[in-house]
């Protein structure tokens, strides 16, 4: 029997063509599928890195803002300290001017006393009469009630 010569593919080379387009394909379609997983891992990489650099920027911002805050506060903490320090310092010396004065005046008080009080201790002892020595004990009591009187009112 003579063999016939066909232009026909066999089956086996069929499938193997077949099977290599097959191949090709998938590969092409894993190729796709991994650079589209590749940009989407960059576009999430980029995304998280603009949010990243937003909370950065933010946080950046809010110390920015404290920082200015608490150098309002020292600055208006330290007036109110300085103005408080002034105030003390004036009422100090006014109240020490009063005390200088109220001593003065209770100087003065005491050295007119010490005055009057001496000619009359010495009237007292020169007369030599009983009566007159008795008519000036009775007027101190009376004076005394006298200036009670005054102050209790």
């Amino acid at each position: 029997m003579a063999t016939r010569k066909t232009t026909k593919k066999s089956e086996l080379a069929t499938a193997g063509a077949h099977l290599s387009t097959a191949v090709q394909e998938v590969g092409t379609a894993v190729s796709h599928k991994i650079s589209g997983l590749v940009k989407s891992a960059e576009k999430q990489l980029a995304k998280a890195q603009a949010e990243l650099s937003k909370a950065a920027a933010s946080a950046e911002k809010s110390v920015k803002a404290a920082e200015k805050k608490l150098e309002a506060t020292k600055r208006s903490t330290s007036k109110r300290l300085t103005a408080l320090q002034v105030g003390a310092e004036r009422k100090a010396k006014a109240l020490q001017k009063a005390i200088e004065k109220d001593a003065a005046a209770l100087k003065k008080a005491v050295d007119a006393k010490t005055k009057t009080a001496a000619p009359k201790k010495a009237t007292v002892k020169a007369p030599v009469d009983k009566k007159a020595a008795v008519k000036p004990a009775a007027k101190k009591p009376t004076a005394k009630k006298a200036t009670a009187k005054k102050s209790g009112k």
